[in-house]
């Protein structure tokens, strides 16, 4: 798969991420346990991580940033999926927890397809191209974590 055929699909996938986010921050149920709180945070942290990478349509660094925020994903859908239940058997949130598991499942799928050789090779170009622009080769904004609003 081609790291922009990678991208589209991952966008894709996290748009459906975002609407379980939503859903968990209006669920009154879960605003008093900071435990499930962290599964909308962890959400919206992943998905705006890599939305600046999006916009620039960079696709070694949109690969990139979201492998990197795979492990908190899959911790945050596992720990949602476990403990759901202790408040609200309904139908939504189980349906919610089937939906980030999946999510997480897609995006495995999708980094196992995607050539990593093509990625390196694009992210190369796109460090290259920055220093020739006399830009930093590294973005100072790596290491901010964005506050939810």
């Amino acid at each position: 798969m081609s790291p922009a055929e990678a991208v589209s699909r991952s966008n894709t996938v996290l748009a459906h991420a975002w609407m379980v986010r939503t859903f968990l921050k209006h669920a009154d149920e879960i605003q008093d346990n900071e435990d499930m709180l962290d599964v909308p945070r962890t959400l919206y942290d992943s998905i705006r991580a890599v939305e600046p990478a999006f916009q620039r349509g960079d696709h070694a660094d949109f690969l990139r940033r979201l492998r990197g925020k795979l492990p908190k994903l899959r911790r945050a859908a596992l720990h949602f999926s476990t403990h759901f239940r202790e408040f609200s058997p309904h139908t939504n949130y189980e349906m919610a927890a089937a939906s980030l598991i999946g999510v997480v499942g897609h995006l495995e799928e999708i980094f196992a397809a995607v050539d990593w050789n093509e990625v390196a090779g694009l992210a190369q170009t796109n460090a290259n191209h920055k220093t020739a622009e006399g830009a930093p080769a590294t973005d100072p904004l790596d290491d901010i974590e964005i506050p939810e609003v």
